[in-house]
């Protein structure tokens, strides 16, 4: 006798019951984002390209609800063309994660369009090899840094225009060589400033006197806007991380830099761990069969990497708790480069609480955004 067989009742769900959650990837770029949604089991539904606007946004984000509920939504360049669609999704509750581009392995074996690294921004996300918060980039941090690029380009143009300044005039013809060759460059400013513009520049000295006196005034307006970004900067420190400033070691550039590394949403980072990873001073394991040894982490974000080895430098000249660390390290044998290095990574776990601290006792940022 053939055994009976078993069927499912109608009240069973099938796999077409089911409402698969959805991934979102998304490839950003100046004027155009392209997007990509596949489900939780890698099936790819689609791509679509939108507008970088706030319709834009608002379209990408209804398109990939269609296919279902949004789990997570990976962004390729949250701090440059992406931070837009950012801001708007993390208004709207979606949960979002920061992909990097492509490896170029990849990129060899699959090609290179918007959709194919859409999806590579969207299977990323699915597998959990990226699995970074974006910072938020609407806070008091987010002030620093904007002034604090403002003012790293005002003194690089400084330096630019003093370099050609010295240059022009070693090469000035005489007398106006002679005249200005042997100030200092506080005095070649405002000696260069105070020169009468020529009326005749066809002559190479009177056009020589024009340029001259165009750099120095150029120099002046470049300090006076470094020295309104300089005050801009200590109302906002002072306002966001008063206790960071009172560290032995710790300045204003220091302190901007250690809070733009955190962003606004420090709690991101899960602990200081991570934090003197995010800083490139945390040490990496390189043993292998009998050598057991670390070496020094050379990724993370650099400039907090230098502000670190600042406040370190600073402490080993000045610091005396620092100074007896030091001679007692040396004592055991190891070299200033490599004391230098446990330094930073005792700063990067100084820093880290405090950093934690200032930023989330700050007002709630605005949820404007969210009503759009």
């Amino acid at each position: 006798m053939l055994p009976r067989l078993v069927t499912w009742k109608d009240s069973t769900p099938t796999m077409t019951d089911h409402q698969f959650e959805v991934i979102g990837g998304v490839d950003t770029h100046a004027d155009t984002h392209t997007a990509v949604v596949i489900d939780e089991v890698g099936r790819m539904h689609g791509h679509r390209q939108f507008p970088t606007t706030v319709a834009g946004y608002r379209a990408l984000l209804a398109w990939m609800s269609e296919h279902g509920p949004v789990r997570s939504i990976g962004i390729e360049g949250t701090g440059s063309y992406g931070v837009g669609l950012a801001r708007y999704l993390r208004a709207q509750g979606v949960h979002l994660v920061e992909v990097d581009r492509p490896n170029r392995k990849m990129r060899r074996q699959r090609g290179k369009s918007d959709p194919i690294d859409a999806e590579a921004a969207a299977r990323a996300v699915l597998a959990g090899t990226a699995s970074t918060t974006p910072k938020n980039r609407d806070g008091q941090v987010e002030a620093i840094r904007v002034i604090r690029v403002a003012r790293t380009s005002a003194v690089k143009s400084r330096t630019a225009a003093l370099n050609a300044l010295v240059g022009m005039v070693r090469t000035a013809p005489e007398p106006l060589r002679t005249q200005l060759l042997d100030l200092r460059n506080s005095e070649l400013i405002m000696t260069a400033a105070a020169l009468r513009p020529a009326l005749d520049i066809a002559d190479p000295i009177a056009a020589t006197k024009t340029a001259i006196r165009r750099l120095a005034r150029r120099i002046i307006d470049l300090d006076r806007e470094i020295r309104a970004a300089d005050v801009d900067l200590q109302v906002l420190l002072k306002q966001a991380a008063p206790q960071l400033l009172e560290l032995p070691g710790v300045g204003p550039e220091v302190a901007a830099q250690l809070l733009i590394t955190a962003g606004d949403n420090p709690e991101r980072i899960r602990d200081e761990r991570a934090f003197a990873a995010l800083c490139g001073v945390s040490p990496i394991p390189a043993s292998s069969g009998r050598t057991d040894r670390h070496r020094l982490n050379r990724g993370g974000d650099r400039m907090a990497n230098r502000a670190l080895y600042i406040v370190a430098v600073n402490r080993m000249r000045c610091h005396p708790e620092t100074q007896t660390y030091v001679e007692r390290r040396r004592e055991q044998g190891l070299s200033n480069k490599d004391i230098s290095r446990c330094l930073k990574r005792y700063i990067a776990r100084q820093v880290y609480p405090l950093i934690l601290e200032s930023l989330r006792i700050r007002p709630p940022s605005s949820t404007a955004l969210a009503e759009l």
